[in-house]
This record gives structure tokens, sequence and C-alpha cells, in this order.
């Protein structure tokens, strides 16, 4: 195999990560009433399955990137890899909630060794600027069609028993492709040149960790139990915690350490603007995903197959408004996004007014791709403007910053939304279409802060870098 074949089979390979990450991010929405029913999980402990995935994949982020620099990025993929699809099996064989939800949090670790890599791997294969474009553009490729399998898996396989109930089936998918990639990537992938200059940041990752767990458990946990006095010193905890991790961090960069975060980049006021508007947007975002496959299928009746084909067209749509974005935003700027934001209020206001018992699937089938549509023309411009002001030798750092984010957005979005939603359903005795309205109300919020937030970003197509020094 010539060496310019050989690049483009390694980025199949490669692709498997984010392919697999978020299959398992957008597999488990569908199934979320079928696996709450198979191992007897309360309300609380099925957001626990998405959440604390999320969890560990954005505990872990930046450290799994800064690994495959320090021990080479094939043997951190392969054992990556090796790790999510082990962890995915374990996940299949749970007997109960804790066992599920502790092999969820390490699948989530699991994927944040793995991810990192592919990203780098085409900044090391791919050296010109067309081809890089192109390999990245499969890269994106591959997470819309993630979003779409996903779905649609998690409706099948939620709706079909074999010799084992379905939902086991939506982590069992996972051992097949995962040998298939550990035995490639064994075969034909080659190891990269490693840096061992970094340290890891241990402690950091401990700190960080701690505060994430201090957050979110209680929120999802706290609410389901009537908030008891440990749910509320778990919270105030976390703002302790977090204030440390920040001091912790400050105090490595000045005494010229190796950080887990880059605190400096924190002074650029257009970053701190892009990624609270992207913190609010994965918000709304994750949660959507949550509460509408719920209500569509208690709340409607919806069988969970037809569920996730209602996914579909948002997930095309999607992937098609996502690449007509990034043209667009060159000439528009920040407009582009803005309205985006204002097609996806509307579609909420409609979603309320519309679905209701006997809707029409024509309705429901149309409204969740105008989501997808809208949605597209945002999302994949929010990383652009986040990173914009941010000078070339800090964009690793930011975009791990960025990522971190990202994740635990949307484990935010599930604990809180989520929960408004589940406290709305208790409180009304089971309404699903009140709670589903409180939960889309929340939403709307998070996107009215995220207008703001773009009104305050400057209104150009291309900005030139801060202005600012740092040290």
């Amino acid at each position: 195999m010539n060496k310019e074949n050989a690049k483009w089979v390694a980025l199949i390979i490669l692709l498997t990560a984010p392919l697999l990450s978020v299959i398992d991010v957008f597999i488990i929405n569908v199934a979320i009433p079928a696996i709450k029913k198979g191992v007897h999980a309360t309300d609380g402990q099925v957001q626990l399955v998405i959440a604390g995935y999320l969890l560990g994949y954005a505990a872990f982020l930046i450290t799994g990137g800064r690994a495959g620099d320090h021990f080479g990025r094939k043997k951190v993929f392969f054992w990556g890899m090796f790790f999510f699809t082990l962890m995915s099996c374990v996940c299949g064989l749970s007997q109960n909630a804790l066992q599920l939800n502790a092999s969820r949090f390490f699948q989530g670790c699991s994927a944040s060794f793995m991810v990192p890599q592919t990203i780098a791997y085409i900044q090391v294969l791919f050296v010109g600027a067309k081809e890089r474009a192109k390999a990245i553009g499969y890269f994106g490729i591959t997470l819309g069609m993630a979003s779409i399998i996903g779905q649609v898996l998690g409706g099948y396989f939620s709706d079909t028993d074999f010799a084992i109930a379905g939902w086991r089936l939506i982590f069992f998918i996972n051992l097949p492709i995962g040998i298939a990639a550990l035995w490639a990537t064994w075969k034909y992938l080659d190891e990269t040149e490693k840096n061992a200059t970094q340290k890891f940041d241990y402690s950091g990752v401990a700190i960080l960790t701690a505060a994430l767990v201090c957050l979110i458990f209680p929120l999802i946990e706290g609410r389901e139990s009537g908030w008891p006095m440990w749910s509320i010193i778990m919270l105030l905890s976390s703002a302790v915690v977090f204030t440390w991790f920040i001091r912790d961090q400050r105090k490595k960069l000045l005494q010229q350490k190796d950080p887990l975060i880059h605190t400096d980049l924190f002074n650029i006021k257009d970053f701190n603007i892009g990624i609270l508007a992207a913190l609010f947007h994965f918000m709304m975002h994750t949660s959507f995903l949550l509460i509408s496959a719920v209500y569509l299928q208690n709340g409607l009746g919806i069988s969970a197959l037809d569920c996730g084909l209602y996914f579909v067209l948002p997930g095309s749509l999607f992937t098609l408004s996502s690449v007509l974005s990034i043209k667009l935003v060159v000439r528009f700027g920040k407009r582009v996004l803005q309205v985006g934001v204002a097609l996806l209020v509307l579609t909420f206001i409609l979603q309320v007014s519309i679905f209701k018992p006997h809707v029409s699937g024509w309705y429901i089938f149309l409204l969740m791709g105008l989501y997808g549509f809208a949605n597209g023309l945002v999302l994949p411009s929010l990383l652009n403007m986040a990173l914009k002001s941010v000078p070339p030798k800090f964009a690793g750092a930011a975009a791990g910053v960025y990522s971190t984010f990202q994740q635990t957005a949307s484990a935010l979005g599930v604990s809180i939304i989520g929960g408004i939603f589940y406290f709305f359903l208790n409180r009304t005795g089971g309404n699903y279409q009140q709670a589903f309205a409180f939960g889309v109300v929340t939403i709307v919020c998070c996107l009215c802060i995220v207008s703001v937030l773009l009104y305050l970003l400057p209104n150009t197509a291309q900005q030139q870098h801060a202005e600012i020094h740092l040290d």
C-alpha cells in the first residue's frame, strides 16, 4: 500500500472513534424508557445514564489529548478503543442502575482518550490545506451520520427482543465494530512521534472531576430525593472545589508548570462570551434530545422505532445546514447564528402548540426537521466564534477548553433541564404535555441567553486576533 492510500485507510480506522462515541450519546436518548424499565431505574438514575457518560468524557478530554503526545497516539487510541469496547459490554451486562451508571462513566472516560487522537492524527497525516480540509470534512460527516445512526438504532433495538432484551443490544453493537477497529489499528496504523516533555496535571484532573461530580450528581439525585442535606452540601462544595481548581491552575501557570487549563485564555473577552454561548446552547441541545424522546414515546404513545425515525430528518438537515452555515458565516458573520437561534425559538413554540395527543406524524417530522436545520446554522460556527480571537499559539489549549465546556454543558443540560421536566412530570401526576412545555420554556430561556451573548460579539465575518499579551 502506497503512502497516499495508507493515510486514507488510517483515517477510516480513526473515524471509528468519533463514530462510536457520538452513537453512544444519541442511541441512549430514544432507548431511555426501555432502559428505565430494564434495570428498574428511577428518573434520576436514567438521567445519569446520559450525564455520567458526558461527565467522564468532559473530565478527561484534555488529559486524553496530552496522553497521545506523551505515550504515542497509536497506543492511546488502541487502549482507549479497547476499554471503550469493554465498558460497552459491561453496560450491556448491567443488572441494575448502579452498575450501568458506573460503567457508563468509565465508557465516557475511555472515549475521552480515543477521540482526541483522531483529530491529532488528521493534523499529522494531512499536511496540505486542501486534503486536511477534506479529512476534517469526513470527520464532520461522521458526526452527522453517527447522530442519525444512533437515534435509529436506539429505537430499533428498544422495540426488538432477540435472545436478550433489545436495549442491551445498543451497547453490544459496539463489540464487533470495536474488535474490527482494534485489529485494523494494530495492523495498519503507524505510531506518531512522542513528546514526553509535558507532564500530566494529575491533581488538576482529580480536582476538576471532583468539582463536576459535586455539581452534577446532586442536581439529579438531590431533586429526586427532595433535596436532602447531603445534596445541598455537595452543591455548595462544588463552588469551593471549582474555586480551588482555578487557583490551582493559576498557581501552576505562574510556576511554569503544565496546568490542565491555560487560565490566561479567560483574559480574552470574546473567548469568554463564545464559550458561554456554547455552554447554554449545548445545555439546550442535549436536554431537548432527552425530553423530546421521552415525551414522544411516553406522552404521545409513539413506538421507540418510529421515534428514532423522526430523528433521521433533523440529523440529515443538520449536516446540510452545517455546510451551508460555514460558507454563510464568512460573508454574514454572526447574523447567521442569530437567524438559527430565532428559528430554534420558533420551532419550540410550534412544538408546544402542536405536539399533542393524536398529532399528525407529518407535523412531528417537519418540526423536528426544522429543529435540525436551525441547529446546524448555529452549532458548527459556535466553535469558530469562540476561537477566532485566540492567538494561534493557544489554539490547541483553547480547543481543549471549548470541548470540555461542551461536554460539561451537555451533562448540565440533562441534569438541570431534564430535572425540570421530571419535576413537573411528578408534580402534575404524570402529565407529559405540561412537563414538556415547562422543559421547553427552560430551553427557550437558554436560547435567549445565547442570543444576548451573540449580540455582544463583534459583528464581523473575520476578526483580528485580540490585542492581548499572554505570558
